[in-house]
C-alpha cells in the first residue's frame, strides 16, 4: 500500500506525505480551505472614498484607473501603483451593490424561451 501511495501521490505532482494528510481528513484540498471575512491591511481608499463616490456619480463611465491616476495626481505619494487593483475590486463591488441601478448586465431578468422563439428575433 506504501508503496502504491508514493506512486499515486508523484503522479499528482504531490509529495507522498500531502497525499497521507488528504487521505486522512477525507476532504479535498478545496474543501479544506477555509475562506476568510477579514481584511489583512487597512483600505488604503476609506479618507478619499466620498471623493471617488462624487465623480463616478458624476461621471458613471470613469474607469478605475482613471480615478486612480487622478488621485495620485490630488495625493501625491500616497498611493503606489500596485494599488490599482485594489481601487478596481472595491470600485466594481460598489457599483454592483449600491451604485447606479441596472448597470450591471447579470442583473438583468431573462425569461426561458424569450430569445431563442421564433418571434423575438427581428
Amino acid at each position: 500500500m506504501e508503496q502504491n501511495q508514493e506512486i499515486a501521490a508523484a503522479k499528482a505532482g504531490m509529495d507522498a506525505k500531502t497525499a497521507r494528510k488528504y487521505l486522512r481528513g477525507g476532504q479535498l484540498p478545496s474543501e479544506s480551505r477555509v475562506d476568510r471575512k477579514w481584511r489583512t491591511r487597512p483600505d488604503p481608499f476609506t479618507e478619499v472614498w466620498e471623493e471617488v463616490r462624487q465623480l463616478v456619480d458624476a461621471n458613471p463611465g470613469l474607469e478605475a484607473k482613471t480615478l486612480f491616476e487622478a488621485l495620485q495626481r490630488e495625493h501625491p505619494g500616497r498611493f503606489a501603483d500596485g494599488q490599482l487593483r485594489t481601487l478596481q475590486r472595491r470600485l466594481k463591488h460598489w457599483r454592483a451593490t449600491e451604485g447606479q441601478g441596472g448597470r450591471c448586465s447579470s442583473l438583468r431578468s431573462h425569461v426561458p424561451g424569450d430569445w431563442g422563439s421564433p418571434t423575438s428575433r427581428t
